[in-house]
């Protein structure tokens, strides 16, 4: 799934591809602006297994991207 996260005071969002689900991205980022530290890192997983930290307190918003397979090939060629 593709994951767009704006973050506040820069002017592109950050596009993140994820395996996680997007309930799963939401509690995360519930946790994370509930902590009393004020420091919390909002922590995603790529699909190639990297990891990504974001500053919870600086996101702006997040759209989730729709669940799409990718199509390798031709596709039918009848």
């Amino acid at each position: 799934m593709e994951v767009k996260i704006g973050i506040q005071s820069i002017p592109r969002e950050l596009v993140v591809e994820t395996d996680m689900p997007a309930r799963e991205i939401e509690s995360a980022l519930v946790k994370a602006l509930s902590a009393s530290d004020g420091h919390a890192l909002l922590t995603l997983t790529t699909l190639k297994g990297g990891r990504v930290l974001i500053p919870a307190d600086k996101i702006a918003f997040i759209e989730f991207g729709g669940e799409e397979s990718r199509r390798v090939g031709f596709g039918s060629l009848g």
